[in-house]
């Protein structure tokens, strides 16, 4: 990408992120509109960007960092819903698609129009997410969503390169096909759990973050690396990585922890930021490209991009009561019947986005040397319309359709966090207790066990009195802590200022300060 272009694409990302809350519209799609608006500037105009930078650069740390972000314990739960969505409604919305593609684009072979079917199956729920993550809508949604993201994106991809064998070939075998997807995915699967087992054994021995975070970065695109050489799924190999890594994640250091996640949060950040800005730097030119070729195949967009959408809202009703109905074990095991709201909400969560893009593009452009890959524009531009429909269709209306339907975060994630901290507040009274026992203990110690105290109270004491009190005391508290953070802060500018110590010793001193403003702050929650 050239530089003038990265500019670009960067100042356009700080813009619309700062943007975006106060005008209330979805940064996914707030991020397209800005990539379309960039290519009216002239220097911009036409770049053409290498796909494999998204499914190659792009994928791999993306799908690490929601693998280390999923609750497994929620994944497990909900398992069957999750597989219903990325297993179920993936070839539901390949079959759909591809016949939908052959009515209406009759030339195409029917491998070409499954091949499509299989680019927009898998959802990009980053955009759903950024608006259910503020709305904090409740957790069983919340969980059912991210677990589909992360499945979901490996069956597709997976079907896409069978399809592509299968047109390479010529010959379509269903046991052959039944055999590969099963090699595809059970080996990939096996590479994540080799590859994430070898990296939670490294993190026992380094303590470096910088080094960390570089082993961290290292572990996807190596999983990666190793499924695509054996010609299995990449994206199973990341996800099982990161999810063998993220469950022994407590190896890792604590003051090591806290810059490892600030990184790969602001890598996220940035790197989702890209793609939904790629989406719209790439649109026009695609257009303009499938306008050329006549009204048959904007109708055909279209059509594919209605089917995708209901396919979706008919499969997510009856796979949400029917096995519940059906078996009240299992109905017992998830929590019941989800809520009608719930379902409209992740019936109406089918955004597409930049995987589908690449993936499309990835295409190869030939059979053999003679013979073009059929169908290939074809498929490219009906892609481009279902991102473009799914994003400002779907995408742009779920914030008041979640508003309208009223739903709430249903508390029991911060009823688990409260009794979490009740618990450790008291392995921390109580190891206080036996220290001091053992030996004599400053007064500091007497005043960190007294707070501890206090925040234990605010927490559970039966007296809603005591429990006032003991708030308004650790308010008090962290009033004097912030006060002192801020006096100590400006201390040190001045000795900075003055040339008492050098800029070295400045920087060391000020993230001594923030590491522990940082721990009072998350002792205070």
């Amino acid at each position: 990408m050239p530089l003038h272009v990265l500019t670009a694409v960067l100042g356009a990302l700080a813009v619309v992120t700062l943007l975006a809350p106060r005008l209330r519209v979805p940064q996914p799609l707030a991020l397209a509109i800005a990539g379309v608006a960039l290519t009216f500037i002239p220097a911009v105009r036409g770049i053409e960007i290498d796909p494999n930078l998204i499914l190659v650069g792009f994928l791999p740390p993306l799908l690490y960092a929601d693998a280390w972000q999923t609750s497994w314990r929620d994944f497990q739960r909900w398992l069957r819903p999750i597989l219903m969505l990325a297993i179920g409604l993936v070839a539901l919305t390949i079959l759909v698609v591809g016949v939908v593609a052959k009515l209406c684009l009759p030339d195409l072979p029917w491998a070409v129009c499954f091949i499509l079917g299989a680019i927009v199956s898998p959802t990009d729920t980053v955009a759903a997410q950024a608006v259910l993550e503020r709305l904090r809508v409740p957790r069983r949604t919340t969980a059912i969503l991210g677990g589909e993201s992360l499945v979901n994106d490996a069956t597709g991809l997976v079907g896409v390169q069978i399809g592509v064998v299968v047109v390479l070939e010529g010959m379509f075998d269903f046991g052959a096909v039944l055999g590969q997807f099963a090699w595809v995915a059970g080996a990939g699967v096996v590479v994540g759990v080799v590859v994430g087992a070898a990296f939670s054994l490294v993190h026992r021995v380094v303590r470096d973050p910088s080094v960390l975070f570089t082993l961290s970065l290292l572990s996807p695109y190596l999983a990666w690396a190793i499924a695509s050489s054996l010609g299995v799924s990449g994206v199973l190999a990341v996800v099982v990585a990161g999810a063998v890594v993220a469950w022994r994640v407590h190896r890792i250091p604590a003051q090591a922890r806290m810059p490892l996640r600030a990184t790969w949060q602001q890598l996220t950040f940035v790197l989702n930021g890209l793609c939904f800005l790629y989406i719209g730097l790439e649109s026009p030119c695609l257009l303009q490209r499938a306008f050329g070729a006549g009204a048959d195949l904007w109708l055909a967009g279209l059509a594919v991009s209605a089917a995708v959408i209901l396919s979706r809202i008919v499969w997510c009703w009856p796979s949400a009561y029917l096995p519940l109905w059906l078996f009240p074990k299992l109905r017992e095991r998830e929590g019941g019947y989800p809520s009608p709201r719930g379902v409209v909400v992740v019936s109406w969560c089918g955004v597409r986005g930049a995987v589908s893009l690449a993936a499309a593009l990835s295409l190869p452009t030939m059979v053999d040397a003679e013979n073009a890959f059929p169908g290939r524009d074809e498929v490219i531009a009906c892609t481009v319309a279902v991102i473009l429909a799914t994003l400002f269709v779907q995408g742009g209306t779920l914030f008041p359709l979640v508003k309208l339907l009223g739903l709430r975060d249903d508390g029991t994630t911060a009823a688990e966090m409260r009794q979490a901290r009740e618990r450790l507040l008291q392995a921390g009274i109580a190891r206080l207790d036996a220290f001091c026992s053992e030996q004599s203990c400053p007064v500091a110690v007497h005043r960190f066990r007294e707070a501890m105290s206090d925040e234990l109270a605010s927490l559970r004491a039966d007296d809603e009195a005591e429990r006032t009190r003991a708030a308004q005391r650790l308010a008090v508290s962290r009033e004097v802590r912030a006060a002192v953070a801020t006096a100590q802060e400006g201390e040190l500018l001045g000795l900075r200022d003055r040339g008492v110590i050098d800029d070295q010793a400045y920087n060391n001193l000020l993230l001594e300060l923030d590491l522990a403003t940082a721990g009072d702050q998350n002792g205070a929650r």
